[in-house]
């Protein structure tokens, strides 16, 4: 007669406390060295032809040689027709713009890049650390900050970029041109007064979650990082912390629709070097399918 033996509890629970600590250590390993690409398709208005974009965020000079490598060749193996640097490619306290600069060099190889500023860069700029935003340029990059361009891609498209909220900040977060900053409020006129379809460049999503700026600027699109998708990801819950937005917040990653205004929130490439390391997040390009709507 064949017997079974039970498998003794203290081995039983050593066997699931091995599997939680395998899980945590790929979780945290791969959130760190393990880059991803995710693709959204979204339609917009204002274009006759597809457009993709690839968009990178929040890369805190974390990635190492081999992994900015794997990050480059997932770059070219989507193709972009743009490639955006959406804020906070280096951190306020780098010694120098180096980091950064190589893969810009490398991605301008791929597409055209333009890139946004996050507060690190206006940290990194108010520190006077090197001439930032020339060393991107001569990178290969173009600037956006508080300005746009046209391009014939699609048809027609304006890409601009804006660090500052776009509306007041003020207990109040209207868009009442008596409350906001007068260069604001006047580039975010000049913007929208276009028939091209508008992409806006903003590295805190919170510039369009909050106050009454999705409801009062015609911009199609807005392209954000800041809250690395929730710095952890929890299974059923979600991105944990999204700064200003608390706790398990609801625009953090992935595509949303806010009062007319569509909003893509990469999770972003890394994280300063004082936060807790990312879970179960892995570094990410964010590429963008658009579309013409209808």
């Amino acid at each position: 007669m064949c017997v079974r033996r039970k498998l003794p509890w203290r081995l039983g629970a050593a066997l699931l406390a091995a599997g939680a600590l395998l899980w945590l250590a790929w979780g945290f390993w791969s959130s760190a060295h393990s880059p991803v690409s995710r693709c959204w398709e979204i339609g917009m208005p204002g274009l006759t032809e597809p457009v993709r974009l690839a968009v990178l965020a929040d890369l805190h000079e974390s990635l190492g040689k081999a992994d900015r490598q794997k990050l480059v060749a997932l770059v070219e193996e989507a193709a972009p027709d743009l490639i955006l640097l959406d804020g906070d490619m280096l951190n306020s306290d780098s010694a120098d713009a180096s980091d950064v600069c190589t893969l810009t060099e490398l991605l301008s190889e791929i597409a055209p890049v333009y890139c946004a500023l996050g507060n690190h860069e206006i940290a990194y700029l108010e520190a006077g650390t090197s001439p930032l935003l020339e060393e991107l340029e001569q990178a290969g990059a173009t600037v956006l900050e508080q300005s746009y361009v046209d391009l014939d891609l699609g048809g027609g498209i304006r890409l601009g970029g804006l660090y500052e909220y776009a509306f007041a900040q003020d207990d109040f977060n209207t868009c009442d041109p008596d409350r906001m900053d007068p260069a604001v409020y006047g580039f975010l006129q000049d913007f929208q007064a276009t028939d091209r379809c508008k992409i806006l460049l903003c590295h805190r999503p919170d510039s369009f979650v909050f106050g009454e700026a999705a409801r009062t600027w015609d911009v199609d699109l807005v392209i954000s990082g800041h809250l690395h998708g929730g710095q952890a990801v929890l299974p059923l819950l979600g991105g944990v912390y999204g700064g200003d937005q608390g706790w398990f917040p609801r625009y953090v990653h992935g595509v949303y629709e806010k009062e007319g205004v569509t909003i893509a929130v990469t999770s972003g490439l890394g994280t300063q070097p004082e936060r807790l390391p990312r879970f179960r997040n892995p570094p990410e390009v964010m590429v963008l399918d658009l579309v013409p709507q209808g």
